[in-house]
């Protein structure tokens, strides 16, 4: 009887030594892959329909619109951990490879894409997806639909909103790195850690478009030079679609009404015989509450920061007692009012809640919202006419080192 129980545990032990012996049977090295790491979505041209390679349908009834994907797909092995030098003789040009093509769709152009490249692609490294402002305009529904359902994309892969050609985006990459799209996350992930922009992965913008009582917002960017690329505002959506853009200087407005640290952004005020200081916001704090008045909400926004002086100029009058400060304070708090009121008007012409008050109502006043909201349509037409009162106070905690 030992023995017959001996073989079955000797015969149960190779048939699990075989099963977990039998090695990684379908692994893919890294090398064998196209990792695309950004992407760049345009309008096509109209001819292109006619130069269209048949991949993924035959001729026939088809949507009339294309789309061009510029594609940047990683050399294995070139690219570079650090800064390039001028010695160094390798350039964007060695560490990526830059594919062009046109579809009806996304997923469309993609196909069309494997078909050009040998190795099969992959999304796990896309970091960084620019559209043209044209795109955003005409909605990203069909766009949203594939990238939701493909689950090699992340939801910590940012989407960018550019002023003119999205393509010429890949092509930037400036001395201090050599590929345009680790540059540009680089640049998007530093404004957030510096306060320069509201943390708003694509992620962050699906769940906000997701909200009736909230819209969505991206990065808006545009070139500068040959090598420079600045976030000009910030691009927000009704609808789906872009219907708006603000200021470099409305963001910090936008994060202030939000209540979003670390602060980041300066102001420049003309104080009354004091001249012009330059202020810088160093903390935000925020409350948020509604009220129904005379059946419509009413929104009201407490807003404290908390900053200091870093330059005084244009006057020998100095900011030595506490009178002076305060009115710096105040002028302060006048103009950043003026900041924020001029975003909300704006933001409610274009039906665009970006701030989310309709999440508030929809929080604390539900029988007001189980009533009038049944669509997120219904309440970007409520926010375009409830009034928002705001209120900002400024605490200028430091004046600066000065002998």
């Amino acid at each position: 009887m030992n023995k017959i129980v001996k073989t079955g545990l000797l015969s149960l032990l190779f048939v699990c030594c075989g099963v977990l012996l039998t090695g990684c049977w379908d692994s893919l090295e890294i090398e064998d892959r196209a990792l695309v790491l950004g992407l760049a979505i345009d309008e096509a041209p109209p001819e292109t329909m006619e130069k269209e390679t048949n991949v993924t349908h035959e001729k026939g009834k088809l949507p009339n619109k294309m789309i061009r994907i510029t594609a940047q797909i990683a050399v294995p092995g070139r690219v570079p951990l650090g800064p390039s030098s001028a010695t160094s003789g390798e350039g964007t040009q060695n560490s990526i490879w830059v594919v062009q093509v046109v579809g009806h769709s996304l997923d469309d152009a993609l196909n069309n894409l494997q078909q050009q490249i040998a190795d099969p692609r992959y999304l796990i490294h896309l970091r960084v997806i620019v559209i043209s402002e044209a795109i955003a305009k005409q909605g990203l529904d069909d766009l949203n639909d594939y990238l939701r359902r493909n689950p090699e994309v992340r939801r910590r892969t940012w989407l960018l909103v550019s002023d003119g050609e999205a393509a010429k985006i890949m092509d930037v990459a400036p001395p201090l790195e050599r590929v345009p799209t680790l540059y540009l996350l680089s640049m998007v992930e530093k404004s957030v850690k510096t306060g320069k922009f509201p943390l708003d992965y694509l992620g962050v913008f699906w769940t906000a478009e997701s909200k009736w009582g909230q819209d969505g917002y991206l990065p808006y960017i545009s070139i500068r030079g040959k090598e420079n690329i600045l976030i000009k505002g910030m691009a927000y959506f009704s609808e789906g679609r872009l219907v708006g853009t603000t200021s470099p200087i409305e963001i910090g407005g936008f994060m202030a009404a939000k209540g979003m640290d670390p602060g980041g952004y300066s102001v420049l005020v003309n104080v009354p015989q004091m001249g012009f200081v330059m202020v810088k916001t160093q903390e935000r704090h925020t409350n948020m509450k509604v009220e129904i008045q005379n059946g419509i909400p009413k929104a009201y926004l407490n807003i404290k920061l908390e900053g200091m002086i870093s330059e005084h100029f244009g006057s020998a009058s100095e900011i030595d007692s506490p009178d002076k400060l305060d009115l710096v304070e105040k002028i302060f708090a006048e103009d950043g009012i003026k900041i924020v009121n001029k975003l909300i008007r704006d933001t409610q012409t274009k039906h665009s809640d970006i701030l989310g008050i309709g999440e508030i109502v929809r929080a604390r006043q539900p029988a007001y919202w189980n009533q009038h909201v049944h669509e997120k349509r219904d309440w970007e037409k409520i926010y375009s006419g409830i009034p928002v009162e705001v209120r900002l106070h400024m605490k200028i905690r430091r004046v600066g080192l000065k002998n």
